[in-house]
């Protein structure tokens, strides 16, 4: 097999939320090397918040295995805060090409960590930062996660069908589509360093990666104060509720996709009107009651011999297993260090000749500690020192 896509860059990530470890989830399924810097305090606030600090060990590794934006990455359990461990990343930072940090702007700075310092050290080194509202600005200071940044972005005002109020997402929206724009930013960043030699400092705000999702909206509509509400969409897309209680999405939006629909539900009358505005709620309304009729599968039947555009509206777990999504790959069961399987979703890059793998799964702060610091060429009793005084741990 070829090698691997990014094998040969390595990268040391000190992210801890969402947006980050996606990033470099990304980056380490297509083969680089990405050394996940660990701090103690981070991982007993975040088992607190979730409720890990009452696993045995033996839970805690399974979790982290069952952990996707784990995998593929080395974990250095070290103190962030200690002068030792600042040495030790800065000798580290020599052998690395990319950072990855989520820290608010300017933490990283006063430990000696931010991007001033380490590229002194480094001048090709490709430091990625990733916060809520970027490096400057009003809000540059602002905390928050992911709703926040999508209300920032104008988003949330159109989640939802409710026209009296906007909702939640429901899943991280902001959060992935930041991690994925990371991700481009760094391979962008590589590119120019391979032509120049020369490092460079990405910023990457969450509310400004969140205001690419409104491209659509913004390029559709000239008048950004009378945009079309929350649940006056089309009639010829919609979620409609089967005889059994469950959801088929149907996107029938080209005249020629609408004919066979409307032909399908015996409403071919409702073909010259599908542009139709004002007929669109009568529609609609109709639609849901001939819905009603068959169950989900029976209209499944129908629709797909039919031709039409529909989908089931599957809950998460039907979703793994669905044929469609186990053929590509997306979800799968890989083995874990106990022999048993866990499960993973996999790469949503295919690549034809340096597609990406699932070296290991995740694996347990400090598993990799005492490996890494043989890297650096540390002696022995240079390492044993590290350990003893708890600056940097192990998972012993």
């Amino acid at each position: 097999m070829s090698r691997a896509a990014l094998e040969g860059i390595r990268v040391l990530d000190f992210s801890r939320l969402l947006p980050g470890p996606y990033c470099t989830w990304l980056l380490a399924d297509m083969g680089a090397d990405v050394i996940r810097v660990e701090n103690p305090r981070e991982l007993e606030k975040q088992a607190a918040v979730f409720g890990w600090d009452r696993l045995t060990p033996e839970e805690r590794t399974r979790l982290r295995e069952r952990d996707i934006l784990a995998r593929n990455k080395r974990s250095l359990k070290a103190d962030m805060g200690d002068a030792g461990v600042v040495k030790l990343l800065h000798d580290l930072i020599s052998t690395v090409d990319v950072v990855v940090e989520d820290y608010r702007p300017g933490v990283l700075d006063g430990l000696g960590l931010g991007y001033e310092a380490l590229s002194s050290i480094n001048p090709r080194l490709v430091y990625c930062s990733l916060t809520l509202c970027g490096q400057s600005g009003p809000y540059r200071d602002k905390p928050g996660h992911d709703p926040v940044a999508l209300s920032i972005a104008g988003v949330t005002s159109r989640l939802g069908e409710d026209p009296d109020e906007p909702g939640f997402a429901g899943v991280p929206a902001a959060d992935v589509v930041t991690g994925t724009h990371a991700a481009f930013g760094i391979l962008a960043a590589l590119r120019a360093s391979d032509q120049n030699g020369q490092g460079q400092h990405i910023d990457i705000a969450m509310s400004d990666c969140s205001m690419s999702l409104l491209v659509n909206v913004l390029s559709r509509h000239a008048d950004m104060d009378n945009l079309p509400a929350r649940g006056d969409r089309r009639a010829d897309m919609g979620l409609w509720r089967t005889a059994d209680d469950r959801f088929i999405c149907t996107t029938d939006m080209e005249p020629r996709y609408w004919r066979r629909f409307c032909q399908v539900v015996g409403r071919e009358d409702y073909i010259p009107l599908q542009n139709d505005i004002e007929s669109r709620p009568a529609i609609r309304a109709a639609l849901s009651d001939i819905f009603r009729t068959k169950t989900r599968s029976e209209w499944l039947a129908v629709l797909e011999l039919a031709g039409t555009q529909f989908a089931p509206v599957y809950s998460v777990s039907e979703a793994m297993q669905d044929p469609h999504n186990r053929a590509r790959g997306m979800a799968m069961e890989y083995p874990s260090n106990t022999g048993d399987a866990v499960f993973q979703l996999g790469s949503p890059l295919k690549l034809s000749r340096t597609p990406a793998s699932i070296r290991h799964l995740g694996r347990v702060p400090g598993s990799d500690t005492r490996a890494i610091l043989n890297e650096l060429g540390l002696s022995k009793e240079e390492v044993e020192k590290l350990i003893k005084s708890k600056s940097v741990m192990l998972n012993e």
